[in-house]
């Protein structure tokens, strides 16, 4: 494996001295792979993004960088009427020298990264007037402009439609492979790490994480016990593949659903088939 680009060890880190955000934690990030971050609200995510940007310093241990980072907020609007360009160029600020404004140079590395994320035609737009996900690719760019090798995304698809989280998500894959970032991004959405973390980092309750690759440590078990509710993994072919998608047991959408017992639904294929996981229902005290 390549040399870690991110480092973590037994770091941890409180706001007040009595609770801990996050503890004794060890992690490394390297080139060309990405980690995704899942936990409950509260459990230190967007607080280890952080203490890695260098936004704050940790309590605990010590995080190392290798090399420069770029950080993506949950939510960013800045104080004035910037366009889409300036937003992006403010990410070249690295590399111009003190008392200097953007040359060419970096005016045309910032058009690229609207170019390479395939909104070149918002360039001159009003970040304001933007829509969700059209931010979010502006913030992304702005990372790229200053072309550093590590890259921390907040919750980068937390606010948009489904057709906007799988560009967001199939993009940050793209630009991990082509760039080799080391990429740390945190979710909600069990699937997002699916769909393109190399492995998991899971921030539970007690200061308690689990960290290995995705496949193996997204199990039912694990997320039903972070998340306080039960959950299933589904697996179901598309476009020539077989895929798996996780789906929690909401107690409010077994309250309302028909008993599967019912003689209304003997007709197995008209209600879909799961080719794998559990039914809908089964196990846990919260789905009863």
């Amino acid at each position: 494996m390549a040399e870690p680009r991110i480092r973590a060890e037994q770091a941890g880190h409180s706001y007040d001295g009595r609770r801990w955000q996050f503890r004794a934690l060890d992690l490394m990030v390297s080139a060309g792979e990405i980690v995704a971050v899942l936990g409950p609200n509260g459990r230190g995510k967007s607080t280890l993004l952080r203490a890695i940007a260098g936004l704050i310093a940790p309590n605990a241990g010590r995080i190392a960088v290798a090399d420069a980072v770029g950080f993506v907020p949950q939510a960013f609007m800045p104080a004035f009427s910037y366009s889409a360009i300036e937003i992006v160029l403010m990410g070249r600020t690295r590399h111009i020298p003190l008392l200097r404004a953007p040359g060419r140079r970096d005016r045309e590395i910032a058009a690229a990264c609207l170019a390479e994320l395939g909104i070149a035609a918002l360039a001159q737009r009003a970040f304001a007037s933007l829509s969700g996900g059209e931010r979010q690719l502006v913030l992304i760019a702005h990372p790229l402009a200053g072309e550093t090798p590590i890259l921390l995304l907040d919750e980068p698809a937390a606010a948009l439609d489904l057709h906007h989280q799988d560009e967001v998500m199939a993009l940050i894959r793209t630009i991990c492979d082509d760039r080799q970032l080391a990429v740390l991004f945190t979710t909600h959405h069990p699937d997002h790490a699916l769909a393109i973390a190399d492995r998991v980092l899971l921030m539970g309750d007690d200061e308690r994480h689990l960290i290995g690759p995705t496949a193996e440590t997204m199990t039912e078990a694990h997320l039903a016990e972070l998340y306080k509710v039960p959950v299933r993994l589904l697996r179901f072919a598309a476009e020539g593949r077989e895929l798996t998608a996780f789906a929690p047991v909401f107690r409010s959408q077994v309250l309302r659903s028909p008993d599967l017992r019912s003689p209304v639904l003997h007709d197995e294929a008209s209600c879909g088939q799961i080719l794998g996981g559990g039914k809908p229902g089964s196990g846990g005290s919260h789905a009863k």
